[in-house]
């Protein structure tokens, strides 16, 4: 199996480009398109409007059956308070699954924070030569094995990583999704590999419902029919038209929600995506992915969910260069400076060749420093090159801020 890499962690920013963003969290400077609630703790898409939609499709026609048909079943029935008790609870599972499915991160890949090393073409020189450096290149495709297939890998520009298998990017929340299924409005949110489980559940759950209800809807008409006196199904539903009118909204969404669930086991049994079913079809090669009908629906629904990549309420990092003074060595000098002969000039003792090295006006001044104060003192006790080291690193140059470039031997 393949396993993905590690991409750098998505709260660090670099200082020197990255403003107004110390003390604050990670959902606060996100660079995504989503939507965050509750100081972070709950993530929705960018059109989490549709969100409100959804909710009042599942609550508006469970509202009108307990107000016109339930009332009546309960008169009707002994049994008519279960119904109602059954049909709440089970709204507030369907409920509690489209919040674990909209709210929560879908499996966003963090971003780095750098993009990855260039690599050097295979058939360019592994030296300078002639002025020229090597060509580097950052390949758009990169080859894995996935259980013995071969799987390409595309590299992300916004996100600056290699996707792993079976991830893409979102447009609309503009991140990188591990097992990307598609992006899905009902819910406002991508649906991937640690929000999918739950949305199948809500699918699943809402066919149930539309179930439920149709059914509880005919049992009114039902008892209409055998009353006293008796009536026919049309003057049944026109004493009920609440009952009407439900037992006509859910056999449309039941086309719907029941049509996406049996489309989704298709998909678990298979072990495909949505966006991989309608991109790739596996009908003419092999799903390197497939495991058998059980094997499949275990890993899918049942091999539990993993911890997010992304920690929304910590502080961001601020990445701070590591600015140390060094000293370029002979060799690095010999390519990037022409002043070698002051280099070599230095390490046989000649002092004046510090004005050739590093500027007229800097050597005078450490010339000046070094000189007599009057009473016959010296300021400096120890030589041209502590006093340059003390000219470029202030109080703290005898503490090892900077050294200058001289030899053992003059020590």
């Amino acid at each position: 199996m393949y396993v993905t890499p590690s991409p750098q962690l998505s709260n660090s920013f670099n200082a020197g480009t990255t403003q107004n963003v110390a003390g604050k969290r990670i959902y606060e400077v996100w660079k995504g398109s989503n939507i965050f609630f509750c100081g972070g703790r709950l993530i929705f898409g960018p059109d989490v409007r549709s969100l409100l939609v959804t909710l009042v499709l599942i609550i508006g026609p469970v509202t009108i059956f307990c107000v016109f048909v339930g009332r009546h079943l309960r008169k009707d029935y002994s049994n008519g308070v279960a119904i109602m008790i059954i049909l709440v609870i089970h709204t507030f599972i369907v409920l509690v699954f489209l919040l674990l499915t909209s709210g929560r991160d879908p499996g966003i890949i963090p971003r780095n924070a750098h993009p990855p090393e260039p690599e050097e073409e295979m058939n360019s020189p592994s030296e300078w030569s002639g002025g020229q450096t090597p060509k580097l290149r950052l390949p758009r495709t990169k080859d894995v094995i996935v259980n013995g297939v071969t799987v390409k890998i595309k590299y992300c520009d916004t996100c600056m990583l290699y996707r792993p298998p079976r991830c893409s990017h979102c447009s609309i929340c503009n991140n990188c999704v591990e097992r990307f299924d598609h992006h899905c409005p009902w819910v406002g949110q991508c649906i991937g590999r640690r929000n999918y489980p739950f949305f199948f559940m809500f699918v699943f759950s809402t066919t149930l419902l539309c179930f439920f209800v149709f059914a509880m809807c005919a049992l009114r008409i039902k008892k209409l029919m055998e009353g006293d006196p008796p009536h026919t199904v049309w003057k049944a539903l026109q004493r009920s038209p609440a009952s009407a009118f439900l037992m006509a909204y859910v056999f449309l969404a039941t086309w719907f929600v029941g049509g996406l669930t049996v489309f989704h086991m298709y998909l678990i049994g298979t072990n495909q995506t949505t966006y991989e079913n309608f991109r790739y079809r596996y009908d003419n090669k092999a799903n390197p992915y497939h495991e058998g009908l059980l094997r499949n629906f275990k890993l899918v629904l049942f091999s539990g969910i993993p911890p997010s990549k992304n920690k929304f309420r910590s502080k961001v990092q601020l990445e701070v260069p590591n600015i140390v003074p060094t000293v370029q060595s002979r060799e690095s000098i010999d390519i990037l400076s022409p002043n070698r002969k002051a280099v070599d000039d230095i390490d046989i003792g000649d002092k004046s060749a510090w004005s050739t090295l590093v500027g007229a006006e800097a050597y005078q001044d450490v010339h000046a420093r070094n000189s007599t104060n009057g009473s016959g003192n010296k300021v400096l006790k120890h030589g041209y090159e502590d006093a340059f080291a003390e000219a470029l690193g202030g109080e703290g140059s005898r503490g090892g801020a900077f050294r200058a470039p001289v030899s053992g031997s003059n020590r």
